[in-house]
Parts: structure tokens; C-alpha cells; sequence
């Protein structure tokens, strides 16, 4: 009897939810969550972060519950 191989499950949470939080934060600055899938696509995150870079970056009011 064999152990049973975590490799591919662990790695998927290391790609998965760094993507997650980034997504949280682009949401949070006001741009489509979506942006985020252009950082696992070679050539294109680079464009990416220049969009990042140099686009004014709009405030989006916190909301806090009292």
C-alpha cells in the first residue's frame, strides 16, 4: 500500500490563492477581478502590471460594518 500523492493538490493552493488575494486586492482598486488571469499568461502580465503602473487607480470607499 502506497501513500496517496498530495503534489498536484498542493500545488494547485500555491497557484490558486496567491490568484485569489490578487483578485481581492485589483477589486478593491476598482478594476475587474479578471485582470489577475493575465498574470499566469507569459508576455501579457507584463502588460498588465504597465496597465497597473500607470493607470490612475480609483478609490473605492471601505465599507466597515459598525
Amino acid at each position: 500500500m502506497g501513500f496517496p500523492s498530495f503534489g498536484p493538490g498542493i500545488m494547485f493552493l500555491l497557484v490558486l490563492l496567491p490568484l485569489w488575494f490578487f483578485s481581492r486586492a485589483v477589486a478593491r482598486a476598482g478594476f475587474s477581478p479578471w485582470w489577475v488571469l493575465l498574470g499566469i499568461v507569459p508576455l501579457l502580465n507584463i502588460v498588465m502590471l504597465w496597465v497597473f503602473a500607470y493607470a490612475k487607480w480609483p478609490k473605492v470607499p471601505e465599507q466597515r460594518s459598525s
